[in-house]
């Protein structure tokens, strides 16, 4: 398989934010005297549609829609929107992806303006053609836009490899045609991702190494 293009996931993937995530939804659990969660409960539930993971944590939308808990957990996570941090070695690969000839961009189910916002706030802009995020704050359309950004770009869907860290990404790659690496420091335990079949890394300086190798560089 000869790479071409690297399509990344943001949050989890690129982002280390997890920490934010917990302690975003603990609030919202909190306020309305639900139990709250660890970070290992975190990485065993957290699921798309993001609507059911609020139902795993016990939220009851007959008495109160998704969107009030939803928009109450961004507003906990945008209060401290930029304290969280790249995932270590994320520039090192960056530099080392572009350094083959390979273009790469993001596709992430965080919303547009955020997306391009962290980016930007992390001086990465210069790595990528292309920063795709959805038009709301639910983290809905992601596979729509996947499959949008596929049709616009010159290469093949075979020339195209997407890395991200949630059972979401994969779907997502599956439907755009294009094999997916998944990585397990995100959002999303190591054994559900392994139980998936997909290759699987335990972190970015793992896959550095792998693609070191030469491996999906060259046919």
């Amino acid at each position: 398989m000869k790479i071409k293009h690297i399509i990344w996931d943001w949050n989890g993937t690129l982002l280390d934010d997890r920490w934010l995530c917990v302690e975003s939804i603990n609030k919202t659990l909190l306020k309305r005297n639900l139990p709250t969660i660890t970070e290992d409960r975190y990485l065993d539930i957290f699921c798309f549609p993001v609507e059911d993971y609020y139902k795993k944590l016990g939220f009851d939308f007959d008495k109160e829609p998704f969107t009030v808990s939803g928009t109450e957990f961004i507003k906990n996570y945008n209060s401290k929107f930029h304290e969280p941090d790249l995932q270590e070695g994320v520039v090192d690969l960056l530099e080392f992806v572009q350094s083959k000839g390979l273009t790469q961009s993001i596709l992430s189910a965080g919303k547009h303006d955020w997306v391009q916002d962290w980016v930007a706030h992390h001086g990465l802009e210069k790595y990528f053609i292309n920063v795709l995020g959805i038009n709301n704050h639910y983290a809905s359309g992601k596979t729509d836009i996947g499959k949008a950004w596929i049709n616009e770009m010159q290469y093949d869907p075979h020339e195209v490899l997407m890395i991200g860290d949630t059972l979401h990404d994969l779907d997502v790659a599956g439907k755009m045609g294009v094999e997916c690496i998944l990585i397990a420091q995100g959002h999303t335990s190591r054994a559900r991702l392994d139980a998936t079949g997909a290759k699987v890394f335990k972190n970015l300086s793992e896959l550095r190494e792998w693609f070191s190798l030469g491996n999906d560089f060259s046919g």
